[in-house]
């Protein structure tokens, strides 16, 4: 079996670290199976790509098609053409795709008109909120797959609703925690830990990267200070957006407590997220990594496409409203934090589980 392995952006990265290591353990076991690692290049920071392929010990990829940025449908054709040239050189019995990135689906769509079938992982599920990019890529990207493989009975719901073959979908677990776990005794404190003089639960991690909340400079200003102003005696660490960087740096504005550092890379992210108070963000694969965790997360979105996250794990949703976030999170520092847990099949094997239903197919 061959198979090409698409990555464009960080939370690829993360995702795809773990298979890989599944497809090797299967090659010592004496199974004829390979892999060829595509780079889509949506993701070109240092910061945000090369750095998880050192970190996570990806092998190099075979080819970085090196699309960068640009609109959604600029960057979405030139993942198609480049890959199209790349599957054309290189044909495959399986693309897998991971995630909802527009790396994920127009590498899938190049896939199926090339009459080679496609893998699914974090197959399913859905925000319900078509605002979202990752929203439409999700519902494309499902409406072609060959396979899917869920992290959660609800997103394999979601896909029976659809009509998808029930043969072909299966829940294995979340890939990103296997990652989380095979690393966990590797993280370590970044440079700026003893400078800012962070300890366990005395600071508090911000992550903003949505168009809704950080296109808009005064939208993100107030929202800022807002935040700035909700726990007088913690700092709050905002690893920024390259995006989001430029937006402030055109503006001198001042914070109490909010201390902006560079992107970081997962050993370094994953141990200050680990030691948090708690942790706000808009993003929804945080709210994963946190669960397992057991860091109370705040996320700043009127939905979640990873329900179970707050049904079982310590997320809660906000909203986008500062005022609804300053009101939970009042409540959150007057009470105990609500008890969590860590959803099913959560456990460290989901990429074991992916790779020995592809060698059965």
């Amino acid at each position: 079996m061959k198979i090409t392995i698409i990555a464009g952006a960080r939370p690829n990265f993360i995702k795809i670290a773990p298979i890989i290591n599944a497809i090797k353990n299967k090659q010592n076991e004496g199974f004829d199976i390979s892999f060829r690692l595509v780079h889509t290049g949506q993701h070109y920071d240092k910061n945000l790509s090369d750095t998880f392929f050192e970190e996570l010990n990806i092998p190099h990829p075979d080819i970085n098609l090196e699309v960068k940025s640009g609109s959604q449908a600029e960057q979405t054709a030139a993942i198609m053409i480049a890959f199209e040239k790349e599957l054309l050189q290189n044909p495959c019995d399986l693309v897998l795709v991971v995630g909802d990135v527009n790396s994920t689906m127009a590498c899938s769509i190049v896939a199926k008109k090339c009459n080679t079938k496609v893998a699914h992982v974090e197959a399913g599920i859905r925000s319900g909120d078509l605002t979202m990019p990752e929203e439409i890529n999700r519902m494309l990207t499902d409406s072609i797959t060959d396979y899917f493989f869920t992290t959660s009975t609800s997103a394999s719901e979601n896909l029976l609703k659809l009509g998808s073959n029930p043969e072909n979908i299966h829940f294995v677990g979340n890939v990103m925690i296997d990652t989380l776990y095979q690393n966990i005794n590797r993280i370590i404190p970044p440079d700026f830990w003893n400078e800012l003089q962070l300890k366990e639960k005395n600071y508090i991690i911000l992550t903003l990267h949505r168009p809704a909340n950080v296109d808009e400079v005064s939208s993100l200003i107030n929202l800022l200070h807002g935040i700035d102003l909700l726990v007088n005696d913690k700092k709050i660490i905002f690893p920024i957006h390259p995006r989001t960087q430029a937006i402030l740096s055109e503006n001198k504005i001042e914070f109490k407590n909010i201390v902006f550092v560079l992107p970081q890379g997962y050993l370094n992210f994953m141990y200050l997220i680990k030691n948090s108070f708690a942790v706000i963000t808009d993003s929804g694969g945080i709210s994963e990594e946190t669960t397992v965790l057991g860091i109370p997360c705040f996320t700043m979105r009127d939905n979640t496409e990873r329900p179970e996250t707050e049904t079982i794990g310590s997320n809660t949703i906000v909203g986008t409203s500062l005022e609804n976030l300053k009101n939970v999170f009042t409540s959150f520092l007057e009470n105990e934090p609500k008890k969590s847990g860590i959803p099913e099949l959560w456990d460290g094997n989901a990429s074991e589980r992916i790779v020995s239903i592809l060698l059965d197919k």
